[in-house]
C-alpha cells in the first residue's frame, strides 16, 4: 500500500504545473544544451521573454471553446442555407517538435434555426490553435465544438497549413501545404452538399 501511495504522490508531483521560476530555469537549460551561454548579456532576459511568449502562444489551454462560440441568434428570417467564413488565419505549434504551424481555416455550417456571430468562428479556431496540436486533431476539434454548441444541420471545416517541422528540419521542403477536412451532419452524409462547400471555396478565390 505504501508503494501505491508513493507512486500516486509521484504522479501528482509530475503533473503539477511548474512554477514560473522552474520554467525559466528550463529555458536556461535548453540554451546551454544548444551551446550558448544563458549568462551572456543578450540572453539574460531570454528565459523571461520565452515564458511570457508561451503564455500568449498557448493561451488556448485556458480558453473554453463553448465560451469562445458565445451566444447564438434565433432571428434569421428563415435563413437556412450555408454560412461560410474562409481564410481565417492562424498559427499553432506542432506537438511533436514544438515548431510553428501556419495556415488558414475555412468553416461552413448549415443553420437549423440559430446562427453564430461570424467572429465566433475565428475565436474557436484561436482556442484550438493556441495549443500544441496536430492539424488533424485541430480540424476535428473545431468541427465538433461547433456541432455540439450550435446543433446545426452540418459543419464543414477545411484547414490548409505549412508545417515548419517539415520546412525547417527533416526533409526541409519549404512551401509544401497540408490539407485536412472534417464534416458533420449533411456535409458528411450528402455528397452534393460537401461538393458545394468545396466549390464555394474554389469559386470565390
Amino acid at each position: 500500500m505504501d508503494a501505491v501511495v508513493k507512486n500516486l504522490k509521484s504522479l501528482a508531483a509530475h503533473s503539477a504545473r511548474p512554477t514560473r521560476e522552474e520554467a525559466e530555469e528550463a529555458v536556461r537549460v535548453l540554451l546551454r544544451w544548444a551551446g550558448d551561454d544563458p549568462t551572456r548579456e543578450g540572453l539574460l532576459d531570454t528565459p523571461k521573454r520565452v515564458i511570457d511568449a508561451y503564455g500568449e502562444l498557448f493561451a488556448g489551454y485556458k480558453a473554453d471553446p463553448a465560451e469562445a462560440l458565445g451566444r447564438t441568434f434565433d432571428e434569421v428570417a428563415g435563413y437556412d442555407d450555408m454560412v461560410l467564413v474562409r481564410d481565417i488565419p492562424f498559427f499553432s505549434h506542432c506537438e511533436h517538435h514544438m515548431v510553428p504551424i501556419i495556415g488558414k481555416a475555412h468553416i461552413a455550417y448549415r443553420p437549423d434555426g440559430r446562427v453564430l456571430g461570424l467572429s465566433k468562428l475565428a475565436r474557436v479556431v484561436e482556442v484550438y490553435a493556441r495549443r500544441l496540436q496536430t492539424q488533424e486533431t485541430m480540424t476535428a476539434q473545431i468541427a465538433t465544438a461547433i456541432s455540439e454548441n450550435l446543433n446545426p444541420k452540418g459543419v464543414a471545416v477545411l484547414i490548409e497549413a505549412e508545417h515548419m517541422c517539415m520546412s525547417m528540419r527533416g526533409v526541409q521542403k519549404q512551401g509544401s501545404t497540408t490539407l485536412t477536412s472534417a464534416f458533420t451532419g449533411i456535409y458528411k452524409t450528402d455528397a452534393a452538399e460537401q461538393a458545394r462547400f468545396m466549390m464555394a471555396l474554389r469559386g470565390i478565390r
